[in-house]
């Protein structure tokens, strides 16, 4: 069955986002279910003609006659009792019969593009939670643990499953959180708290070289999640990578907001980005502030870029977006297609009500995006199996999740309805209309090949909207999370770029033809375009912080470890 490796490279690949599933009802679900026997009830000829064809699978696997396959890809299938038994053999047939009788009748429907993509993806989620390998009957590697434990895998499978029940809001564990401690064998870059608010804390990281860059670099996390994914290790660390290349390096950490915070909106986290770089200013005595943001947090960098350019504000220096997505449509991902505008007004009047979305909720909602990567693999290995999950700091931190306040999402739910990014003047945020082609910075954009999250053809489109000149496009050969975390040193790691400056072309495809692959991480490419824009060296500050601003609590701070 899955090995650990395998778990932990599917998780890391679809890690939590603020994707389109925070405007997703339960009626959208439903709506796509009736849509789906709608159109079966449409032509009842082809509908048993489907079932005529299904029947006759049956009669040859009964038979022993059918030719039906697992995908030598598919690894729920590898034990060779799938190939030579012939109760598992008659298990796996019936199961792919179901799976192309389902995608056969899909085929055939007469529906649009959005409406096909919604039915792949309930189609798909209903077939994933058919699969044998799900149930202990039907599953010849969890029957032969158990006879070869002597039962101790199914005591194991059930406490695993109980705990989940009681200590993980129902969720099956992806991750064995016991190896992992903040500020010991994680998060350990050293730093210091030098401003702490209601709503944020800034994190002043300790140089490592004896001169530094004369610009600072103020990293932007996601509202969810926790702001050490860019200090995990210090293999992985691109706080580490940072100061070890002389940029004075600074990371906001946002904190959980708790009910009586629902009302943080994206004007008060994007005022807290604007306290933070002028923080920074001062302490650095740099006249302007690098910016780095990722996912949801790229887009609240770029309301406050926006913003700023407004009000003719110098303060903004470089600005790199990783894995950020400004122009949503929904046929990027299959999920995106199933959110109404019915079901986005439920959503936010759901999460008016209860002030937050809670962090368990977004996990589960993100699992379901790919069910057998995220759902069944780990009831698989935890409950039939009885193995403990992988040890891995990337999915330590994914669980870490954090609550979404109630206003916030319905920013977010605003900019993906009204296209904000893309309609220059026309939407007002944060005390202003949002106008990107005001914004003339230099931008560092980075797209994920596998990211199924924020795809990378959406993230590309993001270099259309911008008033800048110089905009470098980057194409890293991982998934959502991976492909930030892809340090030197990684032998499978592959990048594209293309060659020149200036503004990259409208069409996707010619910007593809235009690059060439490069073996190797992509962060020092990214380091040496920071450094060409983060000024002259200046010796190193001696301490951290400044009169105004003294170090208070050691990185990571207090807010990642607060409990809400």
């Amino acid at each position: 069955m899955a090995g650990t490796g395998r778990l932990e490279e599917e998780a890391a690949q679809s890690t939590s986002a603020l994707g389109p599933l925070i405007g997703l009802a339960r009626e959208d679900l439903v709506g796509a279910v009736a849509l789906l026997l709608r159109e079966t009830a449409k032509d009842p000829r082809r509908t048993m003609r489907h079932v005529k064809e299904f029947n006759g699978d049956l009669n040859r696997i009964i038979t022993g006659k059918s030719d039906l396959a697992p995908d030598s890809r598919d690894k729920r299938f590898h034990d060779p009792a799938w190939q030579y038994n012939p109760f598992f053999k008659a298990g796996a047939q019936y199961f792919l019969a179901v799976q192309k009788g389902m995608e056969n009748w899909l085929a055939e429907l007469q529906l649009d593009e959005l409406e096909r993509n919604r039915a792949n993806f309930i189609s798909n989620i209903i077939i994933d939670s058919l699969a044998p390998t799900n149930t202990l009957m039907g599953n010849p590697v969890a029957q032969k643990r158990v006879i070869e434990s002597g039962g101790l895998s199914l005591f194991k499978g059930l406490k695993n499953a109980y705990d989940d029940m009681v200590n993980n809001a129902g969720l099956v564990s992806q991750v064995d959180k016991r190896p992992f401690k903040l500020g010991e064998n994680i998060a350990t870059s050293k730093g210091s708290v030098v401003l702490r608010t209601e709503m944020f804390e800034l994190i002043h990281y300790r140089p490592s070289t004896d001169r530094v860059h004369a610009i600072p670099q103020l990293t932007i996390p996601p509202q969810i999640n926790k702001m050490y994914i860019n200090d995990l290790s210090p293999e992985k660390s691109v706080v580490k990578w940072q100061v070890d290349n002389g940029i004075q390096s600074f990371v906001v950490s946002w904190r959980n907001p708790a009910r009586d915070q629902g009302h943080w909106a994206m004007a008060d986290y994007v005022a807290s980005c604007e306290e933070a770089m002028e923080a920074v200013a001062r302490i650095t005595g740099a006249k302007t502030v690098n910016v780095s943001a990722a996912c949801s947090g790229g887009q609240t960098a770029s309301v406050l870029a926006s913003k700023l350019a407004a009000s003719k504000s110098k303060l903004l220096g470089a600005l790199t977006l990783m894995v950020c997505v400004l122009h949503p449509q929904k046929t990027d991902i299959e999920a995106s297609s199933l959110i109404s505008d019915n079901g986005m007004k439920l959503a936010r009047k759901r999460a008016e009500k209860a002030g937050i979305i809670k962090g368990s909720d977004l996990s589960r909602a993100f699992a379901w995006l790919r069910p057998n990567d995220l759902v069944w693999n780990y009831v698989i290995n935890n409950y039939l199996l009885g193995e403990d999950p992988p040890a891995f700091d990337v999915l330590f931190w994914n669980a870490d999740a954090t609550n979404l306040s109630a206003s916030l999402m319905g920013d977010f739910l605003t900019i993906a309805e009204t296209l904000a990014f893309t309609r220059c003047g026309e939407v007002e945020m944060a005390g202003h209309a949002i106008d990107l082609t005001k914004v003339t910075s230099d931008l560092y954009i980075l797209g994920g090949v596998t990211d199924h999250i924020t795809p990378w053809r959406a993230c590309y489109r993001s270099t259309q909207l911008f008033g800048s000149k110089d905009i470098t496009f980057v194409l890293s050969q991982s998934g959502h999370m991976q492909a930030i975390l892809n340090p030197p040193g990684n032998p499978k790691a592959r990048y594209r770029i293309a060659s020149g400056g200036g503004r990259p072309p409208a069409d996707v495809d010619e910007w593809l033809a235009a690059t060439e692959e490069t073996g190797g991480s992509w962060w020092p490419h990214w380091i040496e375009w920071l450094k060409a824009r983060s000024g002259a060296m200046k010796p190193a500050p001696r301490s951290l912080g400044s009169k105004d601003f003294a170090p208070m609590e050691p990185a990571p701070g207090l807010y990642v470890v607060e409990e809400r």
